[in-house]
């Protein structure tokens, strides 16, 4: 118990929020490599966190006293990201008026934090794996070698194992890297340190913004809990703001919470189940389900009636129960009847335009899957 009392008390100084096991084995890690200078990778998904596991490595390291930088590879220019990282001299490129030191420089004696390193191009690749072998680096423009004693800490929410297969990255610096490898769960994956993150960050706002909030009800904990979180910490921690602001002091419920997610999916239990056609084809049952959704998309009643005629037509033998149905003798030509593809091509676009390209609200309106909606969109040559 003491031992565990003294974890949380480091996890807690190092503004590591959870209670779930995943986050105790990671504060265990930690606790065992930040006192060496072995590199570390830390994988997961965008908004997991990455940065401030890496802040808690080094601020539990001998080099705590010393610069920690934080580089986002992905955010600097292909031909700016080497002159960033180790410095160029006077004349190197157009605009180099002044020698500048880079961020291994600067970092020198502590930590430096490569984030997105997975957008790092082949040629820096070499570059970086030279100083992480021997601490050495050439500013650009110039021949002298520099020595550093930086501890690299690299993060990525990429695949780097697949990236070395498809020669993306380089195995040699891979391996290099990865002499320990952390993975951040997303939060899907430990909804039980939602809450608790959750509170932390409301009270954090409430506190530094000097606003009242009135909390959430238990409905609304249950939407909550219930999202995936696709953005994770990062979407939990701008969701918090904007409940704190919104709700001008009110209890949130679970409505005001569902508005305020725009991605919000009802769990599979609570979703509105349409019939799921048996007997026919995939294709036939996807077309099925798109046309059962056409209330969703608010059509006008003429022409989602023309719709529904024409596909119990097609499947049903013209006979639409609960339906005023009338025959068309397709030998009239009737400009009304269309084929079904372009039935469908035509609500796919009403859908893309009336959710502004959000496919994930188009695909859910349609009740087909986002992969469906993607294949239909490429088979079609829609545009969103």
């Amino acid at each position: 118990m003491a031992l565990l009392n003294k974890y949380r008390k480091i996890q807690e100084d190092l503004g590591i929020i959870g209670h779930s096991e995943q986050i105790r084995e990671l504060v265990e890690l930690i606790i065992s490599i930040a006192p060496t200078n072995i590199s570390v990778l830390i994988t997961g998904e965008s908004g997991t966190g990455k940065e401030i596991f890496a802040k808690a490595i080094h601020q539990l390291s001998p080099r705590r006293d010393k610069p920690l930088i934080s580089v986002n590879c992905g955010a600097i220019p292909e031909g700016l990201l080497e002159s960033e990282l180790f410095g160029h001299e006077r004349g190197a490129f157009t605009g180099a008026v002044a020698a500048k030191k880079g961020y291994f420089e600067l970092a020198d004696k502590g930590t430096i934090l490569l984030d997105e390193i997975g957008e790092m191009t082949l040629q820096t690749q070499v570059k970086l794996l030279r100083v992480l072998e021997s601490g050495e680096f050439m500013r650009v423009g110039s021949g002298e070698l520099k020595k550093v004693d930086v501890r690299i800490i690299a993060a990525t929410n990429r695949d780097l194992a697949q990236m070395v297969q498809q020669k993306h990255f380089r195995k040699d610096l891979y391996y290099r890297l990865k002499a320990v490898a952390m993975h951040l769960p997303p939060l899907r994956e430990r909804r039980e340190d939602i809450r608790p993150m959750l509170d932390k960050f409301v009270e954090d706002i409430c506190r530094s913004e000097n606003i009242q909030f009135a909390g959430f009800t238990e409905e609304a904990w249950e939407v909550i809990l219930a999202y995936p979180w696709p953005g994770n910490v990062r979407e939990l921690r701008n969701f918090a703001e904007t409940v704190v602001v919104l709700s001008r002091g009110q209890i949130a419920d679970a409505q005001f919470v569902r508005e305020q997610l725009s991605h919000y999916e009802e769990p599979p239990e609570v979703q509105t189940m349409l019939p799921m056609p048996m007997g026919k084809t995939l294709e036939e049952a996807e077309r099925e389900l798109i046309y059962k959704a056409l209330v969703s998309l608010g059509l006008d009643i003429k022409e989602m009636k023309s719709l529904l005629m024409q596909f119990m037509d097609r499947f049903n033998g013209g006979v639409g129960e609960g339906l005023v149905y009338s025959p068309v003798d397709p030998a009239n030509n009737d400009s009304t009847i269309k084929p079904l593809d372009e039935m469908e091509r035509e609500m796919i676009e009403k859908a893309l335009d009336k959710f502004r390209g959000n496919r994930r609200k188009v695909a859910r309106a349609l009740n087909i899957s986002e992969r469906t909606l993607y294949r239909k969109i490429k088979e079609y040559g829609l545009t969103d």
